[in-house]
Formats: structure tokens, C-alpha cells, sequence
């Protein structure tokens, strides 16, 4: 073969390739998969997965190949051939097509052929090739083998029967969610794929082994037997428990949401989403679902009309105009709906409104904003430091990106009060309690390595920013950053935070601590659970209870009617046409999917009713096209409120919030409630203070500080800074607790 390159025309790291008759120009050390893909050639395969590293064990991507007129001795894998300069690659020759068949055949010796029954069928790749690659009739006449199913835990089911050891999810746990909690077991015929300890998948990525699996092998246990994907309609939509606004589908049935996948972005999400995304549309069809409105008469709750309902919040509004109304907002709440709550706060004069509600210390005026790096180029960044974040449970697919920036040489540093569960080594790390985390912040050692590095990020997580002490963080990493030229990234604390703070949904007067701390005579509140959604849960309700309420829900629940004077049913997400803007300031639609529950509306259309009736400005729109031709940013300078007072004795509280307990939707979703990464209520506490206070780990303690008590069970863990206690927020048995300092005694 000449030295010389086939089409000297190509750049130095390229090579001419040619597929079927098809010149094609391909990165050196590229595989022919890869070329064939770029150029819309169809290869079958099975173990193969863009995302995964390649396995090469299931041979059906065999092609023959020629180089130089000689061509290779037998068929070569596609998906671990490099490309070379003039190789001629065959994909539908006979040597090509016989071997693809014959791997069909021996990928079916063993499948039990149960597509009938099978909740895979109609969107299973085995199903699809075999009646392209298959044969009508059988050669293997002996007994099929039969695998024992393995209990993955109440996301996943199984079927191991169906699988073709593709190592899909093998290698997806390994490399993705970097748990490697599923392995290849026994050798030959007897392999089989599970887990070497028998207990569930405790990853919060665990439902992407479903999407990655070509096989029926692993289904959805929560969608399994419900509807067959030929019944389902496709509806855009996004991912509402963090910030992240992961890109997804939900598939729907006859107006319900049956399941929820992915959506791919490789800007945002790429082709995963995680579990409490995937699952939670559970939550929709709970049983204290507001779906008619609500009016309290006398103390007694009373179904009403929207007309009847609509005209008591009137009432309200107009008798507690200007300062005497406080707006308190969901930080999930959509662009739309956001927009017409801050017109409505001006037309109603009141400067009281605020999204920031789970926020303690808010003395700085701070208000989200957007990474100083894209999503996308975090995981080539060479430094990352994580301050008061357990960001695998906070935002799992923005801990993913730090795990790929890992696993590409970065080192990442860590500043918490609890040493979380990260998959990533870290290279260095302070477990220090909430209150030294400023002050650590401004450790030399920690300025040395982001400044000598070419990308540096600090990612500021919901542990520093909902902390007591979070404007002190905030102003610490903001003069790092500063300092070092790193990529200030703090989280904004809510699906829609960011979204929010443009529309204006921020106080010119009090703020949400401050509306709660001064009693309004009236108070809207928009999406929220009074009793689990605030920061300070003890001072929010009596607030509220001694005011009259107005409130948007979309639940009853019994916080809500213990709070309120007329509940307003609306839809959630996934029932309504909305925008969001995600933590890198990205703004993206979500289309309306399932169907309203009851009498239920969208909010804003009970916003622009209840604006129209009572002939406000900036409420003559008619439709949704109509609202958002009218949307703009809304400035304003933001009112500070004073630092909360920490002051006294006690261990300092370390609060985050539950993996599946960070919204109405999540708390309801019972697959999710029965993970065993919701753990429960509790207190951890490090071994010399439990010691110290006279506590024992699995033994119950009294938690009390000057807001509230609780009764919890304790866990003693070294991984807790000494001084600080940790707690995790969205349980009632937590909900009475400010983070602040508590006194700890045996119950």
C-alpha cells in the first residue's frame, strides 16, 4: 500500500475511508461505527452505546474489510476497528450479511422469544433486528436456560431470562453513575448480569440502565404491563426538582402520564435523566390532589365554582392591598406564571414578594444567577471546587459532569460540613462546620490550585446558599473567584430561580423572611406545601395562620387547608404549557402532556381570571402567544433583610434537602418514597458529639432549638464535621427545625 494518502486534501489527523462505495473522511483512531454513523450507514449492534466505552462482546456490527485489495481473513467488529487510510469497509456484502445472521442466531439460542408478553416489545432492538437479521426457524432444538431475576429495588425490574450480555448496564453504572453496583457473574453459557450482593441499585441514575438496554431484560417497574408503547403520545417537556432543566419526554395515554424518558441535549442533559425526574409524575395522581376549588366557611371546607372561589380572592386581595399582602412563590413556578404574579404584586401595590423561600439568611440581596460556565464545558474543566453542596443528590446530572471531568484528570475540591458520598476522588477536602465555611474559603492552598489552573470552576451548592451563614459563603467564593479567575457557578435554589428573578419575582420591600416575620394581613402563596417548603416551617405557618390566604395549589394537603381561606387548584408541569430558564440562563419550553385533574387549571389562567375580574393592568391577554409577546425583564432593586441571629449554644445545623422529598411532586411519588436513598427523618451527628451529648447511634434524641423540637432517630457518623449537626429537610419530623443551633438530648 503507497504511503501516500488517498485524498491528500484532508487534514493531518484525518483519514480516507470508504463504506459501501462511500468516501468518507474520518478522525484517525475513530472506529468504522463512528464513520458509518457520521454518515447515515446502518450498522446493527447491540453492546455498542455512544455514551459507553466500547465492549466489542456482542459481534453483531461484524463487516468486511479490505485494505490495499487484500482483504481481512474474517469479519471485523465495526465497533472496534479503528479506520485506516483507504480502508474499504463492506456492511451488506455476503461475508457481512452471513455473519450478522449467524450472530442472530446464537443471540437467540438461548432468548425465550416471549414478545407477546414482553413489556419491551414494540420498542426493543433485539425484536427489531431479528426480523431483519433473524431466521423463520430455529436450528437449536435443546432447552433454553432459564436465569433467576434479581430484585433491583422498586425503579427497575428485571427479567434476566431476556438478557444478551451486552454489558449496557454494566458498563452505565460503571462509567456514568460511577457506582459499579452491576457486574458479569460465572463464565460462557452461564454468565449472567446482577449485582454481587444481591440488594437494590442504589444509584439515583438507576432508570438510564432501562433506556440503555436493548433488550426486555430491564423495564420500568412503575410503567410495566401498563400500556404498550404503540398506545403512548410523545409530549415535550422538562425536568422541575432542580435547576438543571433536563430535557425529556412524557408519554402519555389517553391524557395520563404513563411514563417519563429522556430527551437528548447534549448541551443540558445529554441522554440521561435521573430518577427523581423519571419517576415522579407518580406524584400527579395522589390522593389529596387539589382538583376543585376550595373555599373555608366558618372553618369548614366547602367545594365551589371558579366563580364563587375567584370572587372570595378578590375579596382577600382587595381588602389587604399594597403592604399588607405578601406574595410568596414556589422557585419551581414557570416564567409565565411568575411574570403575572409580579404584575399582579404592582397593580395591587405591594412590594412583598419573593421566590426565595426556602432561604435563611438573605441579608446580602443575593438572587440567582447563571453559571459563568456552560453546563456543557464543566466536565473539561481541570479544577472544581464544591462549596456546602452534596451535589450527587442536589443536581445528580451536574454531579455526572463533574465525574467526567474527574475521570479526565480534574481534581476536585471539596468544602462541606458533612463529608457527602461523592463517585469521584476528591484531591483534597475540609469538613468543616456551616459556620467556617467562609472562613476556609480564604485558605491559601485553596486560591493556589485554582489559580494554576486553565479552567477552574466553584460550583456553591443548597447547603451553603439556604445555610445561616450563606452570605458570608456567597462573598468568600465571589472573592475566589475573583482572585483566581475561576468560574463562579452558584446553584440556584429552584427549578426556576433564575427564571424568576428576571421576571422580577423579588421584593422591593420584604423579603420572604421578612414577610413572615412581620405578619401581612394577607398572603398569596403560589405552588407551595406551607408546612415542608420554607425555611423556617415554625414562623412560616404562624404567619400564615394568622392571616387570611390565598392559595394556588396543587395539592390539598392538610398544611395547605390548615393555612389557607381558598385553594385555587392548578396544574403542575407536566399539565401545562410553560418556560423555564435552567442554571446557565438556557430558556426552554414545556408542553402541555397530561390532562388537568378535575376542575383544575392552568395558573395562569387563573391568574389572568382573577386579574381580569378584578380589571388590573397587564391582564388583557387572551392567550398564552398573547402573554408571552408581552413578557420582558423585569428590573428591581432587590430589599436585603437582616442576617438571621445564630448566637447561643448547641451544635450548628447542617440542612439539606432529601433526595426525593424536594417538592409536592417528589414526596408523593411512591417508587421514589420506597428508594433506599430516602432514608427517612434523622439527625447525624459526628461520634465525640453524640458522645458528648449523651446519644447513641440508632437510639432517639430530642432536637430542639428556639424555633422548634423534634423527636428523631440518631445515626453517628464520622463523615459530620465535629459541632455540626446534619439533617436532612422535607420530613414533617424535620420540619420544625431552622438551621441555626440545636441542643441534642436523649429522648
Amino acid at each position: 500500500m503507497s504511503a501516500q494518502p488517498v485524498n491528500p486534501d484532508l487534514p493531518p489527523d484525518h483519514v480516507t475511508v470508504f463504506i459501501d462505495g462511500v468516501e468518507l473522511a474520518a478522525p484517525k483512531g475513530s472506529m468504522i461505527i463512528h464513520a458509518a454513523d457520521k454518515a447515515g450507514i446502518p450498522i446493527p449492534r447491540f453492546c455498542y452505546h455512544d455514551k459507553l466505552a466500547i465492549a466489542a462482546n456482542c459481534r453483531m456490527c461484524l463487516v468486511d474489510t479490505e485494505v490495499g485489495g487484500r482483504g481481512a481473513p474474517k469479519p471485523s467488529p465495526a465497533c472496534a476497528t479503528p479506520v485506516m487510510d483507504g480502508l474499504k469497509v463492506f456492511t451488506r456484502n455476503d461475508k457481512a450479511l452471513k455473519a450478522q445472521r449467524n450472530v442472530m442466531e446464537f443471540l437467540l439460542i438461548n432468548h425465550p422469544l416471549d414478545c407477546p408478553i414482553c413489556d419491551q416489545g414494540g420498542e426493543c432492538e433485539l425484536q427489531d433486528l431479528s426480523l431483519g437479521y433473524g431466521r423463520s426457524v430455529s436450528r437449536f432444538a435443546e432447552r433454553k436456560r432459564v436465569v433467576a431475576d434479581e430484585d433491583l429495588g422498586p425503579l427497575v425490574a428485571t427479567e434476566m431470562t431476556r438478557c444478551i450480555q451486552c454489558t449496557r448496564c454494566v458498563r452505565f453504572t460503571a462509567e456514568i453513575a460511577g457506582t459499579y453496583e452491576l457486574g458479569g457473574m460465572q463464565r460462557g453459557e452461564n454468565l449472567q448480569i446482577g449485582t454481587y450482593d444481591g440488594k437494590p441499585l442504589t444509584t439515583e441514575l438507576s432508570g438510564n440502565v432501562i433506556d440503555v438496554c436493548p433488550v426486555g431484560a430491564l423495564t420500568n417497574k412503575v410503567f410495566r404491563f401498563r400500556a404498550r408503547p404503540w398506545e403512548l403520545i410523545a409530549r415535550e417537556s422538562l425536568g422541575a426538582h432542580d435547576a438543571l432543566g433536563s430535557n425529556l419526554f412524557h408519554h402519555l395515554r389517553r391524557g395520563d402520564v404513563m411514563r417519563t424518558v429522556p430527551r437528548d441535549n447534549e448541551a443540558v442533559n445529554e441522554c440521561w435523566i435521573s430518577d427523581r425526574d423519571r419517576y415522579s409524575h407518580q406524584g400527579l395522581s395522589a390522593d389529596d390532589r387539589a382538583v376543585r376549588p376550595l373555599v373555608k366557611d366558618g372553618g369548614e371546607w366547602r367545594e365551589a365554582s371558579w366563580e364563587d372561589a375567584l370572587t372570595r380572592a378578590e375579596s382577600i386581595l382587595r381588602d389587604n392591598a399594597a403592604d399588607q399582602l405578601g406574595v410568596l412563590v414556589h422557585p419551581a413556578t414557570s416564567n409565565e406564571e411568575g411574570a403575572l404574579l409580579a404584575r399582579l404584586a404592582d397593580a395591587l401595590g405591594t412590594g412583598n414578594l419573593d421566590h426565595r423561600i426556602a432561604q435563611r439568611d438573605l441579608s446580602d440581596g443575593a438572587v440567582a444567577e447563571a453559571f459563568a460556565m456552560p453546563v456543557a464545558e464543566l466536565d473539561k474543566a481541570d479544577v472544581v471546587l464544591l462549596v456546602g453542596s452534596n451535589l450527587r443528590h442536589e443536581v445528580p446530572l451536574l454531579h455526572h459532569r463533574v465525574r467526567q471531568a474527574w475521570t479526565r484528570g480534574a481534581k476536585v475540591y471539596v468544602v462541606n460540613p458533612v463529608d457527602f458520598d461523592f463517585t469521584f476522588d476528591i484531591e483534597d477536602k475540609a469538613i468543616v462546620a456551616p459556620s467556617q465555611i467562609a472562613a476556609t474559603l480564604q485558605v491559601a492552598e485553596l486560591g493556589d490550585a485554582l489559580r494554576g489552573a486553565k479552567h477552574a470552576a466553584i460550583i456553591v451548592g443548597a447547603q451553603a446558599e439556604a445555610s445561616a451563614h450563606a452570605a458570608d459563603i456567597r462573598k468568600a467564593a465571589a472573592a475566589l473567584a475573583s482572585s483566581t479567575g475561576a468560574s463562579l457557578c452558584r446553584i440556584p435554589q429552584g427549578a426556576n430561580a433564575l427564571g424568576l428573578t428576571r421576571a422580577g419575582v423579588l421584593p422591593t420591600s420584604r423579603d420572604a423572611n421578612a414577610m413572615l416575620a412581620e405578619t401581612r394581613g394577607a398572603y398569596v402563596i403560589y405552588g407551595i406545601e406551607p408546612g415542608l417548603d420554607f425555611a423556617d416551617q415554625a414562623k412560616a405557618l404562624k404567619a400564615l395562620g394568622a392571616a387570611q390566604v390565598v392559595a394556588f395549589s396543587h395539592f390539598a394537603c392538610q398544611s395547605t387547608r390548615q393555612v389557607a381561606d381558598v385553594i385555587l387548584p392548578i396544574g403542575a408541569l407536566a399539565e401545562i404549557d410553560a418556560t423555564l430558564t435552567n442554571l446557565e440562563g438556557r430558556s426552554q419550553q414545556a408542553t402541555a402532556a397530561g390532562k388537568l385533574p378535575g376542575d383544575a387549571r392552568a395558573g395562569w389562567r387563573v391568574l389572568r381570571a382573577l386579574g381580569g375580574a378584578m380589571e388590573l393592568a397587564g391582564f388583557d391577554f387572551t392567550d398564552l402567544a398573547g402573554l408571552r409577546a408581552g413578557l420582558q425583564a423585569r428590573a428591581v432593586q432587590v430589599a436585603a433583610s437582616n442576617a438571621p441571629v445564630v448566637d447561643g449554644d448547641g451544635l450548628e445545623l447542617a440542612v439539606t434537602q432529601a433526595i426525593y422529598r424536594v417538592d409536592g411532586l417528589t414526596r408523593r411519588a411512591a417508587a421514589l418514597q420506597s428508594h433506599p436513598l430516602n432514608v427517612g427523618p434523622r439527625i447525624v451527628l459526628h461520634p465525640d458529639d453524640a458522645s458528648a451529648n449523651g446519644v447513641a447511634d440508632g437510639g432517639m434524641a430530642k432536637v430542639a432549638n428556639a424555633v422548634g423540637t423534634a423527636t428523631l432517630q440518631v445515626a453517628v457518623d464520622d463523615r459530620v464535621a465535629p459541632g455540626a449537626a446534619w439533617v436532612e429537610s422535607g420530613y414533617g419530623a424535620t420540619a420544625a427545625l431552622a438551621a441555626g443551633k440545636v441542643k441534642v438530648v436523649a429522648a
